[in-house]
């Protein structure tokens, strides 16, 4: 059985590349940062899986990489983990190929962004460079280029969902009349496997997007149409860069980071190149559907809940790009403590209520939570913008608001929240189901002075807060 390395496996792309890999009949060798954060998804032979932990920053841990591999998938992109992420794409794509050249991999795939203009925004630049170094390695590479990915979870879809739903009106920046050339997230798995070991492809790069050219406001306008809304957009011409990142950091759910660097690449054209990767022998097959299908397909999996990866669960939407092993420990000394408990009325429904916080579903009437997604928001923080996958089930490393989930198992009744608002320290809130009772405890650990003020302003409130939830969330 050939072995398929997998970078970026807990991201988008990489998250739903996992089974369709493994449905070629490959074993897919996950490379992770932190065990701590993946799950194996359902449906998957143990044989045909493995997760290994390799940060490709760190030369040390590329020992890590087996030898025997057969082909490899470089999906692993830096753009807003910080403002230097140019540097950091070089150093991971350097060290990548340091690392395959040891191995027996015959093939690698590297899944880019459009660039068809001679002067490229900062991320388009980045991923062209990565291109570059994969390209003039020994190893046989290569490059698919998509522009937006039309998908339930993508960063590109969930910007547009969130402008459209959100707003009747919206007075916009004039790079919404830029034309570019959306693909479907099927079709772009579709090209990423069927051009495995397809020796048609060695060292080419090819642009892929369905046959639809639009401009973002036509983008928007077919969004709406699908969901039935009336929407009016007006283009203003004298919108900064800056103030528009601010302005799709505020109406969306994206982090400013991503909002900066998605601007600057939207004021650049992305239209694919003639020459096409539908040609060649064991792609004919792949036709790409159009924007209007794309949108249909992905609003089926949303309403029914089958969200399979979500760029919200990756750390490019967190506050720092660490490990979540830090924080698995909650810590007892130095810190202060909130502990409340209420007896259950029903197991199972307790469950339910603590597996579904966040999201729709919100923090059980407490309203004082709003208020401080709102606060967390207005200091660059997530607020409560991000939401969750699912309704109902959680995983580890999975975004809930402005928490990251650090452990979750249901039948344990057991759940381990890290904060990652805006705060002078850390925090922890965890629950736990225990003789018939549930046990929640905020835990927080100060930095300095100004984390102990920050403690004592919020404590007159913790009544409300915490006595309020735990009873709410017993109820049946």
């Amino acid at each position: 059985m050939k072995k398929i390395l997998l970078t970026g496996a807990t991201g988008y792309i990489g998250k739903r590349m996992i089974s369709v890999i493994a449905a070629q009949g490959y074993k897919v060798v996950c490379c992770v940062r932190d065990v701590q954060r993946f799950s194996k998804p359902s449906g998957i032979k143990e044989e045909q899986f493995e997760v290994i932990e390799v940060d490709f920053l760190r030369k040390e841990t590329l020992q890590n990489i087996p030898k025997d591999i057969s082909g490899a998938y470089y999906l692993m992109h830096s753009m807003s983990a910080s403002g230097d992420y140019e540097s950091s794409e070089k150093i991971c794509a350097e060290n990548f190929i340091s690392a395959l050249e040891a191995t027996s991999c015959e093939h690698i795939i590297y899944l880019s962004g459009l660039v068809n203009e001679k002067e490229l925004s900062k991320h388009l630049n980045s991923r062209f460079n990565v291109e570059k170094i994969l390209m003039e390695s020994k190893l046989h590479t290569t490059v698919l280029r998509a522009g937006i990915i039309i998908g339930s979870g993508s960063a590109s879809f969930e910007i547009i969902r969130d402008l459209v739903e959100k707003l009747p009106v919206m007075v916009t920046p004039k790079w919404l009349n830029t034309r570019c050339q959306p693909i479907g997230i099927a079709n772009v798995l579709d090209f990423l496997i069927f051009s495995l070991f397809k020796k048609e492809t060695y060292n080419r790069s090819f642009d892929i997007g369905c046959d639809d050219v639009l401009t973002y406001k036509e983008i928007l306008l077919g969004y709406a149409k699908v969901r039935g809304l009336k929407r009016h957009i007006f283009i203003l011409p004298v919108m900064t860069p800056k103030l528009s990142s601010y302005w799709l950091y505020f109406i969306t759910s994206t982090t400013y980071s991503l909002a900066s660097s998605l601007v600057g690449s939207m004021k650049i054209e992305v239209v694919c190149k003639p020459e096409s990767l539908k040609e060649i022998k064991g792609i004919t097959n792949i036709q790409p559907f159009g924007y209007g299908e794309a949108l249909k397909r992905t609003m089926e999996k949303i309403q029914a809940n089958e969200i399979s990866s979500s760029w919200k669960d990756s750390f490019v939407s967190s506050r720092s790009d660490s490990s979540l092993k830090e924080f698995i420990e909650v810590p007892h000394f130095g810190c202060f403590t909130d502990l409340q408990s209420a007896v259950y009325e029903n197991r199972e429904k307790c469950l339910d209520n603590v597996f579904s916080l966040g999201g729709k579903k919100g923090w059980y009437g407490q309203n004082l939570w709003k208020i401080r997604g709102f606060m967390d928001q207005l200091v660059g923080g997530p607020g409560l913008r991000r939401g969750r996958t699912h309704p109902t089930q959680l995983h580890q490393g999975d975004a809930l608001d402005f928490w990251r989930v650090l452990y979750a198992n249901r039948e344990e009744g057991k759940l381990i929240l890290f904060a990652e608002m805006k705060l002078p320290g850390e925090a922890w809130l965890m629950f736990k189901l225990y003789r018939g009772k549930l046990w929640q405890k905020a835990v927080f650990r100060p930095k300095g002075l100004w984390g102990r003020l920050y403690w004592f302003s919020v404590l007159p409130f913790h009544g409300l807060i915490f006595k309020g939830m735990v009873r709410n969330l017993v109820k049946s």
